[in-house]
This record gives C-alpha cells, sequence and structure tokens, in this order.
C-alpha cells in the first residue's frame, strides 16, 4: 500500500498494529498495510519494535505511530461513519464501546485507545438538513442520545 499524497496520522502509545486490525476487521474497504519496525532504539521504543502502521477506514488512508504515552487521543479528532439503519448504528457502536471503549453522547464514542467516532445514522443528517422545527425536534431529541435511535430521531422529526 502506498502512502496516499494525504494522510491522516493517529499517535498510539504502543498498539496501532492492534488497533489498525481491530478497524480492518469491523469496518468494510478497511486493510492494513505496511507494518514498519524501528530500525533503532527511540523515546518510544526499541529497535524492532512496529514503529508504523498504514491503514485504511472505509478507504481512507491512515498511518498509525507508536509515538510513545506522551500525547493522547482527544475529541478535536474524530472519525465519523454515516450508517444506513439501525441495525449498521448498532453494529459499529457495538463493536467499538464492546472492545474496551467507551460510550459518550449524541452518537460519540471512544475505542480502547481513545480514539473518538460518531456513529451518525444518515436519519439523522437529512433531519438536521431539513432545517427547522423539524431539525429542531430532532436535534432535541439526539441531545438526550448516546447511540443514536433511528427510530426516537424519526419520529420526532414528524413531530
Amino acid at each position: 500500500m502506498a502512502i496516499a499524497k494525504n494522510t491522516i496520522c493517529l499517535w498510539y502509545d504502543k498498539d496501532a498494529e492492534a488497533a489498525a486490525r481491530f478497524y480492518a476487521d469491523t469496518f468494510p474497504n478497511s486493510t492494513v498495510g505496511t507494518v514498519s519496525k524501528a530500525p533503532g532504539d527511540n523515546p518510544s521504543g526499541k529497535a524492532g519494535d512496529v514503529l508504523t502502521v498504514e491503514f485504511t477506514v472505509f478507504g481512507i488512508p491512515c498511518l498509525g505511530l507508536n509515538g510513545g504515552p506522551t500525547f493522547k487521543q482527544s475529541e478535536a479528532f474524530s472519525f465519523q461513519i454515516a450508517t444506513d439503519d439501525q441495525a449498521e448504528t448498532d453494529r459499529y457502536w457495538n463493536a467499538i464501546v464492546q472492545n474496551g471503549g467507551a460510550e459518550s453522547q449524541c452518537g460519540w464514542c471512544k475505542d480502547k485507545w481513545g480514539v473518538s467516532w460518531q456513529i451518525t445514522p444518515r436519519a439523522l443528517t437529512d433531519a438536521m438538513a431539513a432545517g427547522g422545527a423539524e431539525a429542531k425536534r430532532a436535534f432535541d431529541a439526539m441531545m438526550t442520545m448516546g447511540k443514536i435511535d433511528v427510530a426516537a430521531i424519526e419520529a420526532a422529526r414528524r413531530g
């Protein structure tokens, strides 16, 4: 896998390869590419340890860097995954949360490596795009949720 002209680089303490393999197993059109080992000792590890991992998430090129514990993930970066229905929403949400992750609010969750994910049903984005009172009702409903409940968003949208 050649490195793309523009690649998202995610900093991990030491588990970039495990994270990449989890993403590849969880999301369609996701793969693990080249796993590069450190040619020498460095601040985050020893020669021969995995240093970088090329991977894709839904076709988006990424590079996982095992940079050590200095920097942590934050909600300032997240993957937003658009889902078509409740079953797909549940599948991705549960895969992340039940693999050592954590629930948050409004469709957000974190994986066990601290990377934030927005699992966003198209029903919600369609409701927001409608604008006006319809969007406000859907938004108010969303604000009470962790994982998005598609039926509740659709009911709120209808009033």
